[in-house]
């Protein structure tokens, strides 16, 4: 139904997968696994350039959820967490 999409490879003494095609399929999306640690990578573009422009706008959202580490905080902030100052 799906063009599932996957491949591993060793990086040093660690076996990385690389997938595609399960899961944020509106987007460019990949999920890469290391060890025990899984991190989806989802990129969303234009295919065509614009006219006249020379430079190439780029946008980094990162977050850390601390509930997929299974860390759920009590108090006011519930779920997610007040953000980390490595979050943008």
């Amino acid at each position: 139904m799906f063009n599932i999409v996957s491949k591993t490879f060793q990086f040093g003494a660690q076996s990385v997968t690389l997938e595609t095609g399960r899961i944020a399929r509106q987007a460019s999306s990949v999920v890469v696994t290391m060890g025990g640690v899984q991190v989806l990578v989802a990129v969303v573009g234009n295919k065509k350039a614009k006219s006249g422009q020379d430079f190439f706008p780029l946008t980094v959202n990162y977050q850390e959820k601390t509930y997929a580490a299974g860390k759920i905080p009590g108090g006011y902030f519930k779920r997610e967490g007040r953000p980390t100052e490595k979050e943008t």
